[in-house]
């Protein structure tokens, strides 16, 4: 179930608002879970206790605070959750930008262990998809770790955004057990909520992309993975070139931190440098490859 407020008057088609509405109800029924705007200051103080547990935050780092939160709901924005039987098991926080361009942004999302695989994130991101439109919003933006491959693809794959800008070292330090202690570069992506790709992969048909198939027409593999799962940089002379990221950089860097500020800086000099040069990145492979088109 899901509880989205409709706004009568906008720019948004009210057909395409509604197809929003259904496509989020539909992906919380198949979770099984309740995604609904929290309010109440339990479950926002809950929220932060949320966030706090995924990223195993340091002492007195909580990602966002409980005041923070209430202000932010206060104040018109973002802030929802995933519920089963009264259980937080997700949540997801965004906030409005730059007045005159009507934007969102997403700034954090996260699930708990114990909502893992039941696509419990996606429900939470189409809920927001049918708020924001329902809003007169037509994109919402956000960052993510280039490095996370699970994320690139809920994020390329799943639900259909594009890259637009790579950030380095975007946050500075942050003291969490998933960032590690590297710098913290991301992928500023923009999500065209009535796109025809976005509405597709709403309903359950995600973004396909085919590395393999692109290598055999003559892609260039400007990154790759060697015999022992560091960074390999080779050639981008070509005009679609792939870029891989390793199967758990969160892993290693647990393990291996050097490997992973190895991949830290390959992928900036990589996936950064051809984006800086104009590049567009089309997609993500499941396979752990980004797609970039080069400007002729």
């Amino acid at each position: 179930m899901t509880n989205l407020a409709m706004n009568t008057e906008r720019s948004v088609t009210s057909e395409t608002c509604d197809e929003a509405v259904a496509a989020a109800r539909a992906a919380a029924t198949a979770s099984g879970v309740e995604v609904r705007e929290i309010t109440e200051m339990a479950e926002l103080t809950a929220v932060g206790v949320l966030f706090e547990t995924i990223w195993r935050s340091a002492p007195g780092t909580r990602p966002v605070t409980t005041e923070l939160l209430r202000a932010l709901s206060a104040a018109g924005n973002y802030v929802a959750g995933a519920f089963v039987g009264g259980e937080l098991l997700g949540a997801c926080v965004g906030f409005f930008g730059n007045p005159g361009k009507g934007s969102l942004h997403s700034h954090i999302a996260g699930v708990a262990k114990a909502g893992a695989g039941r696509g419990i994130g996606y429900a939470l991101k189409l809920h927001q998809r049918g708020w924001a439109l329902a809003q007169d919003v037509s994109a919402i933006k956000w960052t993510f770790d280039p490095l996370v491959r699970r994320n690139a693809y809920f994020n390329l794959g799943k639900l259909g955004a594009l890259p637009v800008l790579y950030l380095r070292d975007f946050y500075g330090p942050m003291t969490d057990g998933i960032n590690g202690s590297g710098d913290t570069d991301r992928l500023m992506v923009s999500w065209d909520l009535a796109g025809t790709a976005v509405r597709g992969a709403a309903f359950g048909e995600p973004i396909r992309t085919d590395a393999k198939a692109l290598l055999e027409r003559g892609a260039a593999v400007a990154l790759s993975v060697d015999a022992n799962g560091g960074p390999a940089t080779g050639s981008a002379d070509a005009p679609v070139v792939v870029v891989a990221v390793p199967a758990d950089i969160e892993g290693l860097r647990g393990t291996d931190p050097g490997k992973a500020a190895a991949w830290r800086a390959a992928l900036r000099e990589t996936l950064g440098g051809l984006m800086s040069a104009g590049g567009r990145v089309n997609g993500f492979d499941r396979a752990g490859f980004y797609v970039i088109s080069k400007e002729e």
